[in-house]
């Protein structure tokens, strides 16, 4: 790799680095009154552990605030035809299973707050492709597969323009950001993905 693309790639870990303690300390009020939401609202768990694969393959745990009721695993094969995604990624825009609670979460992308520990410990970064659930990942072909080939992140492309329901556009959309990565375009991506959550329009 070019010296300039490995000075990018070292400036990309600091700011995430100090960008995601600044974060935690600062929302940690928030991160309270959230998990106090849950557990009055929903009992407990308060984190959903997500198990995810990241670059090259490699599978890790990280975490997000529960949103949905406690069987959601066991309903979700009774929803199975209701899926709104093409391929191998399963989503429902109005997901029964999410809670009242998990709706505002979800709305404004507080849901993924917790995340911001996978990317302190270098499991994820703040940008890149988002990371696939183990049994999905298990579904991808050879070439949709490319799009581990880069750290997962909290935001990407696909967050910012539209959330398009073909998974095959999803895998584009992640190949492009890691053909044409650079830290002008991480902060492109993070500016846009403010003003998606400030505007609560996060569906």
């Amino acid at each position: 790799m070019p010296a300039s693309w490995r000075i990018q790639q070292f400036f990309k870990r600091g700011f995430d680095i100090v960008a995601a303690i600044l974060l935690l300390i600062l929302l940690s009020p928030l991160l309270l009154l959230i998990a106090i939401a849950i557990r009055l609202s929903m009992g407990r768990p308060i984190l959903f552990d997500w198990r995810v694969v990241g670059k090259d393959g490699k599978s890790f745990t990280s975490y997000k605030f529960r949103t949905m009721v406690q069987n959601a695993d066991a309903l979700k094969e009774q929803l199975r035809a209701q899926n709104e995604m093409r391929g191998p990624v399963f989503k429902i825009k109005d997901d029964p299973r999410v809670t009242r609670v998990g709706r505002i979460l979800r709305r404004f992308s507080l849901v993924e707050l917790p995340q911001l520990w996978s990317v302190l410990i270098g499991e994820m970064s703040l940008v890149g492709p988002r990371p696939p659930l183990q049994s999905e990942y298990e579904k991808f072909t050879g070439w949709q597969k490319k799009k581990l080939g880069t750290k997962p992140g909290m935001t990407s492309l696909w967050q910012i323009r539209g959330k398009p329901a073909d998974f095959d556009e999803w895998v584009k959309l992640d190949l492009e950001y890691i053909e044409q990565w650079s830290l002008w375009l991480d902060f492109k991506i993070l500016w846009q993905t403010f003003l998606i959550v400030v505007r609560g329009k996060n569906y």
